[in-house]
């Protein structure tokens, strides 16, 4: 026993030493954490992260706010209209419907992929557009294809097991997405103590990699990175588009989510009644491609709907499999919440969740809003490399401005 330890041992100082002076960057992203998610729970691991690290006021989405367009903009730096994943479904007139295992379908340069472009080896464990090679680069290590039955135990096991590889081996990027709230903020709504208690379970994980990186000593050296996707709102009701557009008898395809349709016209001189068959709906905003808002960055050219409909914030298109749209019907009945999200980036509710610690980040730090698209901006300074190629993003303040601030603890 006693020969054993000291071998453990050994081998975690072997580790550390080899660390030295190779920053180490880990980012997980916990889907649908809301920015308040860490004041509602009692988490030792996340107060350590504000204690010892910094916080942001919120996480600023891109838009939609939505899982797969949200994780691509925290790996590429940039919006859909230049990455190409306008959300977790949609058209193209080209190629068809998005195949999402697909890298191919992204458009712009993955931080994964920059990475290992400057010679920097990166480990990715689940994260959208990871689970195929991207123009022929791929990260050293992976975990695909994706499944969602995978717990966070697995990923923190593999996480240490990177980190405790030889040089070159060795990833000094490592990327994971987390279960995070989501499932269980869409059925019970964000308020509901299911949410808390989900993210509490995530958070004794997320103790266990601290621990981890505790008893390699490379805190020096690493800097953990805990983002999310977006936020979540209260469901206020349910919007019946696809069954409008069913009744009018036009040749129409819909796509898109449960708060942003794309509708493709098979004939687009028909586009005029279709909008006249809209307009009978309550709580929606119609626009034609060609007059999106800029701000909204969504007009690619052949991935935007002939029409794009949006709901009112808190309003979700009705849809799913016949079981959800029950479990909703029950929910309302009974007078309880289900949660959304996809709506305006300045919705208070869409925010996500950003927390630092480690190396380059100052102990006890509390930073204003930050921008999704800063994210990879962030990671690439302090790996000491060049942000993606398409990154639209900067450095987030104070977030590895320095080499580094000492050890937490």
């Amino acid at each position: 026993m006693r020969i054993g330890r000291w071998l453990a041992g050994l081998a975690l100082g072997l580790t550390a030493a080899a660390a030295q002076g190779d920053p180490t960057v880990i980012l997980l992203s916990w889907d649908g954490m809301r920015h308040d998610g860490p004041d509602r729970i009692d988490a030792p691991a996340l107060a350590r992260m504000q204690r010892e690290g910094t916080r942001a006021e919120r996480l600023a989405p891109i838009f939609p706010p939505n899982t797969f367009p949200a994780h691509v903009s925290l790996a590429t730096g940039t919006h859909p209209d230049r990455h190409g994943i306008l959300d977790n479904a949609f058209l193209d007139r080209e190629r068809g419907r998005f195949r999402k295992s697909d890298a191919s379908w992204i458009e712009a340069e993955p931080l994964w992929i920059a990475a290992e472009r400057q010679g920097v080896p990166s480990a990715v464990f689940f994260w959208v557009g990871s689970e195929t090679d991207w123009r022929g680069a791929r990260p050293h290590h992976r975990v695909a294809p994706f499944d969602s039955n995978v717990g966070e135990g697995t990923k923190v096991d593999r996480i240490l097991s990177w980190l405790d590889l030889p040089p070159p081996d060795r990833p000094r990027l490592i990327m994971s997405w987390w279960h995070g709230g989501d499932a269980a903020g869409h059925s019970y709504g964000p308020d509901d103590s299911s949410v808390s208690e989900t993210l509490r379970d995530q958070a004794t994980h997320l103790a266990r990699l601290l621990d981890g990186i505790d008893a390699r000593g490379i805190w020096p050296n690493t800097t953990l990175l805990l983002v999310s996707d977006h936020g979540m709102t209260n469901v206020l009701g349910e919007v019946a588009l696809r069954e409008r557009v069913e009744e009018s008898g036009i040749e129409v395809q819909v796509s898109g989510s449960s708060s942003v349709s794309h509708l493709y016209l098979e004939k687009l001189s028909e586009r005029e009644r279709l909008e006249a068959e809209l307009a009978g709906l309550d709580h929606l905003t119609v626009y034609r491609r060609e007059d999106l808002p800029e701000a909204l960055r969504l007009g690619h050219p052949t991935r935007t709907g002939d029409l794009v409909v949006l709901p009112d914030p808190g309003y979700v298109f009705r849809g799913g499999s016949w079981r959800r749209r029950a479990w909703r019907d029950l929910r309302r009945l009974l007078g309880r919440r289900t949660g959304s999200h996809g709506y305006a980036p300045d919705h208070p509710d869409m925010g996500g969740v950003f927390l630092a610690l480690g190396r380059g980040v100052p102990a006890g730090g509390k930073l204003g809003p930050v921008r999704q698209i800063d994210v990879a901006a962030t990671v690439a300074r302090l790996l000491g490399i060049d942000p993606p190629r398409d990154s639209e993003g900067a450095p987030i303040e104070r977030i590895g401005a320095q080499s580094s601030t000492g050890s937490p603890r």
